[in-house]
This record gives C-alpha cells, structure tokens and sequence, in this order.
C-alpha cells in the first residue's frame, strides 16, 4: 500500500512538474534540492517530509491537496 501511495505521489509530482516546463533540474534548484532527489520523489523510491512537498508545491505552484489527489488526472 505504502509503495502505492509514493508511486501516485511521483507521478502527480511529474506531472505538476511538467505543466510548469520545468526539468528535474530546474525543480531541484528552485527547491535548494539535488536533482536526483527528485528523480527518486517521481519514481516513489523516495518517502519526502511535509516540509519538503510544502517547498515543491510552492515550486509548482499548486497546493498540497493537488500533490494527493490521485483522482484527479491531466
């Protein structure tokens, strides 16, 4: 289940991510992150801390619930 919930979780990030045009990169930099961070967020290899997706959402723009409504598709 857990593993579940990262995968869909990565997948909304990139997803958010790319309707911004940004790259790993450019997310992780804005983020004060390493890129390959966010490879494993978007991946569900990684399980980040409320503050972290807090930073990333305000990245992207968006809010936390859209970072888990894993209903809700592009």
């Amino acid at each position: 289940m857990d593993n579940k919930i990262l995968k869909r979780l990565g997948e909304n990030l990139r997803k958010y991510r790319k309707m911004n045009n940004l790259t790993q990169e450019e997310l992780a930099e804005i983020v004060g992150i390493h890129p390959t961070y966010v490879g494993k967020l978007e991946m569900g290899k990684n399980n980040p801390s409320v503050k972290m997706l807090f930073k990333i959402s305000r990245a992207l723009k968006i809010t936390l619930a859209d970072i888990f409504d894993f209903d809700k598709r592009p």
